[in-house]
């Protein structure tokens, strides 16, 4: 049946009613992650030892390298924390203002965590979508090496390369980076077998847009969720690792400091009764890493509701 003019026109200008305001699937996990009060306070830890990292120095009164002499001859008090000295969370042995070395501290655990995961993030899941959408013999290849590389023991390759290359904190990037995106690549590979046989992927092959193309422009944005989730839960990963090298004396070399090597530092001077070099340091580490767990968690349960 064909509609006359007057009639497709009547149609057009005809009123439905209130428009339904749609709401996106980013919309629904932001609702669904703010709900979860675990992850929210995660969130909300998060921003404070963020603000803590970039603004402490201000509050500051020692930097993290000067020395009070005046401490050091103090046996009885040795150091210990203060508002009227300005050591509000003490010093060290060697009379180091412990809340300065605490935000460098934090400073750099955090550079080394949210750096690694990135370089981790980007590397493997380029890797992980191009050998998932590809398949085939190339697939095997790829994926054979991320087997190799997998059964190397992580952390030997790590105190190797430090050992060789010198400790500093370019190889700690280097060193975590190397390896630590093997796993995301497993993940985006098998994400994108079960994406390339999508209607909208299959309709961009047919008409002969280029697997780069399709690979950046549908297959990388509908792994983003997945990327992440396991971005969130990788940080604190890396920052054990980085914590872990530190501790033995082979991570972040003086005069600068990690949480790592503040921790170390305080359990060498647990006998002296200078529990408050390793209890802030330590707390600031726990709770750090609580909080990306609690948020990566969060983000999980939002991002894909029918697994919680």
């Amino acid at each position: 049946m064909i509609l006359s003019r007057k009639k497709v026109r009547d149609l057009e200008t005809a009123d439905l009613g209130n428009a339904v305001d749609g709401r996106s699937l980013w919309a629904d996990a932001r609702i669904r992650f703010f709900k979860n009060k675990a992850a929210v306070a995660g969130l909300v830890v998060l921003v404070l030892v963020a603000l803590f990292a970039a603004f402490g120095s201000f509050l500051a009164p020692w930097s993290n390298e000067e020395v009070d002499w005046a401490v050091l001859g103090q046996v009885d008090t040795m150091g210990r924390p203060s508002l009227a000295s300005g050591h509000y969370f003490g010093t060290d042995e060697l009379g180091r203002d412990v809340f300065a070395r605490t935000i460098q501290g934090t400073q750099i655990s955090l550079m080394v965590g949210l750096i690694g995961a990135l370089i981790a993030v980007v590397v493997g899941t380029i890797y992980g979508a191009t050998s998932g959408y590809h398949g085939g013999r190339i697939d095997n290849v790829m994926m054979r090496i991320v087997d190799v590389l997998l059964a190397i023991p992580y952390m030997f390759v790590l105190i190797l390369l430090l050992v060789v290359f010198g400790r500093s904190v370019l190889m700690l990037f280097v060193g975590i980076g190397l390896i630590s995106w093997l796993d995301m690549a497993r993940i985006a590979r098998g994400q994108t077998l079960s994406i390339k046989n999508k209607e909208f992927v299959e309709a961009a092959h047919a008409i002969g847009v280029r697997p780069v193309t399709i690979i950046r422009r549908h297959i990388l944005p509908n792994l983003l969720g997945v990327v992440i989730v396991y971005a969130t839960l990788l940080v604190p990963s890396m920052i054990i690792y980085e914590s872990f090298i530190s501790f033995l004396g082979l991570g972040v070399q003086e005069p600068s400091t990690s949480w790592g090597a503040l921790i170390s530092d305080g359990a060498s001077q647990m006998q002296y009764g200078t529990l408050w070099m390793l209890l802030f340091p330590l707390f600031f580490f726990v709770i750090t890493l609580f909080a990306f767990f609690f948020v990566g968690d969060g983000l999980r349960d939002a991002l894909d509701p029918k697994d919680r």
